[in-house]
């Protein structure tokens, strides 16, 4: 093989390392961005937050202006020794995200506040104890309860076992017969385990320990008070009719209970009242925080768009460092000086950067979908992330990146930037509408519906189509199992 020596022309994207800061900051949410920005304040010596500094710097005016003309020319020195292009966001990035990303809860229990994450004072500190504190759960509320009574050392044994087999619905997913196998006890018998079962199912909340849904609502049914208006009814249809009750078949129901229409509607809605999972009262799920990034406001007559000033703390360079690296030979501890001084440069463009392409969607997307603002979610217009990419002249790797995780605070409430994207259907007259619209023109039209005939998916494909909108029935069916719309045969009522 013989060697040669060939000059060859190309291109090659380079992700230096100010690049790399630039694209993670970009893609993280407020509550990941907070706490590498506490990151970044415990590990470089060189940030510090605007209160910091003005705390230390109060009472010497004169040599705040000095300090100042030395901080801007440690900018134009650094800015002398970084590449123009290093921060700037390429075009041919790949996605990173899909529609079906979902929040990380696990962030929203560790974060302590907007002002605790950037080194707040003690008007923001915040307990850790009890943060990290376990919730009580439904076991530790049944054991609690279990210690107030008076069972006996063997049936407190067998209650034991039996709370340990309840899931967290609340039911029993245990077969009594399998505890004979089980607990190593002489002469157990079922009826032994039946009757302890009866003094759990006492417990609170009401319908604990039930084998099945009949059994749950039959539980709390018999634990109201004998007075209870419809009682008696609704313990004959639960008892008795509850495949027609799961059916929500009201001809076999009237028919076999000889209740009026009214006497039998209000026996319907006492069943419907009831928990069919008490487990979930005691739910162990801790609720996920969210902080907006933009707030969006009316003034004037024109829709405003900013970002949350409570997102992230005010970061700049500490003066009184940058003058010790002037005074300083070429040392090692001149040399980390300087180091750190041009990572804490990087890291305030970087963040600079991130919250001029989070401001620019932003208020894109506010001006795309001006009609939502003002007239609500039958006004949404359809709009993908190219859309949005075109008329920021960025790519759509970015604006997906910029999507993902973010949120706005509107009159509205408080939404992702991705719930403004969505597919769409065609119209009569050859426009489009988005199927965010779809959904809530059916929302509205089974709110409206008559109680005794709802709509079939049919009937509302047929009166979308009145209105222009082409819109399958099978369609219709999927938007509304998506928004938890029962069939039409479920929605029927008294």
């Amino acid at each position: 093989m013989k060697q040669s020596i060939q000059l060859r022309l190309g291109q090659q994207l380079t992700m230096t390392p100010q690049l790399q800061q630039a694209i993670k900051l970009l893609q993280l949410s407020t509550l990941d961005l907070q706490r590498e920005i506490q990151d970044a304040l415990e590990s470089n010596l060189m940030l510090e937050t605007a209160d910091e500094g003005e705390t230390e710097r109060e009472g010497a005016p004169a040599e705040t202006r000095e300090s100042e003309r030395q901080r801007h020319e440690a900018d134009a020195a650094v800015d002398a020794e970084v590449p123009a292009e290093s921060n700037a966001l390429p075009d041919d990035l790949p996605l990173d995200s899909d529609w079906n990303d979902t929040y990380d809860g696990e962030t929203s229990e560790q974060y302590a506040g907007p002002s605790a994450a950037a080194g707040g004072g003690s008007d923001h500190e915040v307990d850790l104890f009890a943060q990290q504190s376990r919730p009580q759960t439904l076991h530790d509320h049944l054991e609690w309860q279990l210690n107030l009574g008076h069972l006996g050392a063997r049936d407190r044994l067998i209650a034991e076992a039996l709370i340990d087999a309840i899931d967290a619905d609340g039911y029993l997913r245990l077969d009594p017969a399998e505890l004979l196998e089980t607990l190593d006890l002489e002469d157990l018998e079922r009826d032994e385990i039946e009757a302890v079962l009866h003094a759990v199912q006492a417990l609170d909340p009401p319908g604990i320990g039930a084998r099945d849904p009949r059994e749950c609502l039959l539980l709390q049914l018999r634990q109201l008070p004998a007075e209870t208006p419809h009682r008696a009814g609704a313990l004959m249809i639960c008892e008795k009719l509850f495949d027609a009750l799961s059916r929500n078949d009201l001809d076999e129901l009237r028919r076999h209970t000889k209740l009026s229409d009214l006497e039998l509607g209000r026996a319907l809605a006492l069943i419907r009242s009831l928990q069919p999972r008490p487990g979930a009262l005691m739910s162990e799920h801790r609720p996920d925080y969210v902080i907006p990034d933009v707030l969006v406001r009316k003034r004037a007559g024109s829709w405003q768009v900013e970002l949350n000033p409570d997102t992230q703390p005010k970061l700049r360079v500490n003066e009184d460092y940058v003058k010790l690296i002037r005074r300083a030979d070429d040392g090692a501890e001149n040399t980390c000086l300087k180091t750190h001084l041009q990572e804490a440069r990087w890291f305030i463009k970087s963040l600079l950067s991130r919250n001029d392409t989070v401001l620019k969607v932003a208020a894109k997307i506010v001006e795309l979908q001006h009609d939502f603002f003002e007239y609500g979610e039958e006004a949404m217009r359809p709009l993908i992330l190219r859309d949005v990419a075109d008329s920021l002249e960025l790519h759509e790797s970015t604006v997906s990146r910029v999507t993902t995780q973010k949120y706005m605070h509107t009159p509205r409430g408080t939404l992702e930037f991705k719930y403004f994207f969505s597919s769409h259907v065609g119209t009569a007259a050859g426009g489009e509408c988005s199927s965010t619209a779809i959904r809530a023109f059916i929302r509205k039209l089974v709110a409206a519906e008559t109680a005794n005939k709802p709509l079939s998916d049919s009937k509302i494909a047929g009166i979308l189509s009145e209105q222009g909108i082409n819109v399958a029935r099978r369609t219709v069916a999927k938007y509304r199992e998506a928004m938890g719309i029962p069939p039409s045969n479920e929605r029927k009522r008294l």
